[in-house]
């Protein structure tokens, strides 16, 4: 697992700061020339730095894009030293929240557009694939309230549709989703700020799927280990990030999941399909002097501080099972969201427990589950369990109609608006309670731990040993037998107890106890004295 040097980050690290630090790292590149605003998502696509574009060709506001596309800056966001501590600090998070505080008012508000002043096409929102719906934003942190069910953030995409009217991508279902329909059931807008350019603090919060009532954003305080800041909107009585760079007031209208929206790149690494989807009327639109415009690099961006809330609900949903976990994976190829690998210190039953706790998991899809001898990051480790601890129709689980997520392209279509249901899968790859112990017994090569590659290419010769005719052998032999009379050996630690011999002797003394019919093993194959109490047993009917 990647570790990166411990960094000190001050609890309230601002948006700008942090890409400070990241500049600092060497891991953020400032292009001064003319960029056209069409190129961008391919050029951080190609990059393995964030990249600043200070001068997007027909915009003032600069595009900052790539900050969290890989581990190393998802961990750097977070201060953590290994990509496994982003759990832990999750963890915390959710079991010590932290309610923001409120403010007067931020920088945010140096530059406000109101009412017909709206224009979202002054802003610098990019396009990425070549079948995007239009130019979207990606980075929004989304603050809502209803009146009876409290707060709740997210992160949604809004493709701009007008100057002033966008769409919001709500078809999976969540909280967002139902704060938008009881609004629109009661024939009303529902009052929505989108924080644009806020710390990776604010965005993992959001992007933590809490349950109804936790508010989101006491989640990034308890990650900031600080209130995060929050300032109030001026059209909608919403309040919006006090750090954000650029803020819109907006109104999800009551007009239900009626307009087409899309295409979508989404964290599947494919290009999802048409949308039905609400609109957005945007009020206000308030923003620093010298703004910056983040856009978020579908899919890594959002996939390296997604997978760590897998991570934490897994571990949970574990430990109630009564599981003991010694690591998991929630694997890229998965998506980071529908593939786990979970290895286990097993208790007889526990493989399909596991199984059954693990897929609970939000819209987790196929679980692999694998004792403790086994690295869950190493796919041929993995895959080598599945072919050797498994039989199909006592391992393998499959649950129909579950809750599934509606990017699923393998899901049967559906129409628009129903809550889609597939199969979770699961596969205990554990070793069978009835297996005998030296059945899985793993391949070692004798003295790996003495013999070492680089001492012989450095010249390291080995000692001959004594070697010796007939007489020799059968002398040899007699003492090999007296030592096998006490306890039985492998062949390879008989050899090492004569190491004084060479090994040729040694196998020349062996086949000489054959020969005399006074060798023989037992049921695990080390060599012992024929009819001995040790002596295996042929099998009954031979």
């Amino acid at each position: 697992m990647q570790q990166i040097p411990v960094q000190q980050i001050p609890m309230q690290e601002t948006f700008r700061e942090f890409l400070d630090r990241l500049r600092e790292a060497g891991e953020l590149v400032d292009l001064r020339q003319p960029v056209d605003i069409r190129h961008i998502a391919t050029l951080v696509d190609q990059s393995d730095k964030a990249i600043l574009f200070h001068d997007v060709i027909g915009y003032s506001v600069p595009v900052i894009s790539g900050i969290i596309r890989t581990q190393k800056r998802a961990m750097m966001s977070l201060g953590a030293t290994t990509y496994r501590d982003i759990e832990d600090k999750l963890r915390l998070a959710t079991e010590r929240p932290i309610p923001p505080a409120r403010v007067a008012t931020s920088p945010t508000r140096e530059v406000v557009m109101r009412g017909d002043e709206v224009d979202l096409f002054r802003l610098p929102i990019p396009m990425s694939s070549i079948y995007d719906g239009g130019p979207m934003i990606t980075a929004g942190v989304v603050i809502a309230h209803d009146p009876e069910l409290g707060f709740n953030s997210g992160i949604y995409r809004f493709i701009v549709k007008e100057k002033n009217l966008t769409g919001i991508d709500i078809v999976t279902p969540n909280n967002m989703r139902l704060f938008a329909d009881r609004a629109y059931k009661a024939g009303r807008p529902c009052p929505i700020s989108i924080s644009i350019g806020t710390h990776p603090f604010e965005i993992t919060g959001s992007g933590f799927r809490a349950p109804l009532g936790v508010d989101e954003m006491a989640i990034a305080g308890g990650l900031r280990g600080a209130p995060v800041a929050l300032a109030p909107c001026e059209t909608i009585d919403v309040p919006y990030i006090a750090d954000a760079e650029i803020v819109l007031e907006a109104e999800i209208l009551p007009t239900g999941w009626t307009w087409p929206e899309g295409r979508f790149g989404e964290f599947t690494r494919l290009m999802g399909g048409l949308h039905w989807n609400p609109l957005v009327r945007i009020k206000a639109v308030a923003m620093r002097r010298d703004a910056m415009y983040y856009a978020l690099h579908m899919p890594w961006e959002n996939t390296w501080l997604a997978a760590p809330t897998r991570y934490a609900a897994l571990r949970q949903a574990l430990k109630t099972a009564g599981v003991t976990v010694k690591d998991i994976n929630v694997t890229l190829g998965g998506c980071a969201f529908w593939h786990a690998v979970i290895s286990i210190k097993k208790q007889a039953g526990e493989g399909k427990n596991a199984l059954l706790a693990a897929l609970s998991v939000m819209d987790l899809k196929h679980v692999v589950v694998v004792d403790d001898d086994i690295d869950v990051n190493d796919p041929a480790e993995v895959e080598w369990a599945i072919a050797t601890r498994v039989q199909a129709d006592r391992d393998v689980v499959i649950i129909s109609n579950s809750r599934a997520k509606p990017l699923d392209p393998s899901l049967v279509p559906m129409p628009p608006g129903t809550v889609p249901t597939g199969a979770k899968m699961g596969i205990d790859a554990t070793i069978p309670e009835y297996a005998q112990r030296e059945a899985y017994e793993r391949i070692t090569y004798a003295y790996a731990e003495t013999a070492k590659i680089d001492d012989y290419v450095s010249g390291k010769a080995d000692p001959a040993g004594e070697s010796g005719g007939d007489n020799a052998v059968a002398r040899l032999a007699d003492a090999i037998l007296e030592k096998i009379a006490v306890a039985p050996m492998y062949y390879t630690d008989i050899a090492e107890a004569f190491a004084g011999w060479n090994f040729q002797t040694v196998a020349r003394a062996l086949g000489h106890l054959h020969a005399t019919e006074r060798l023989w093993q037992d049921k695990t194959g080390r060599m012992c004295v024929r009819g001995s109490a040790f002596a295996a047993k042929p099998p009954t009917g031979r």
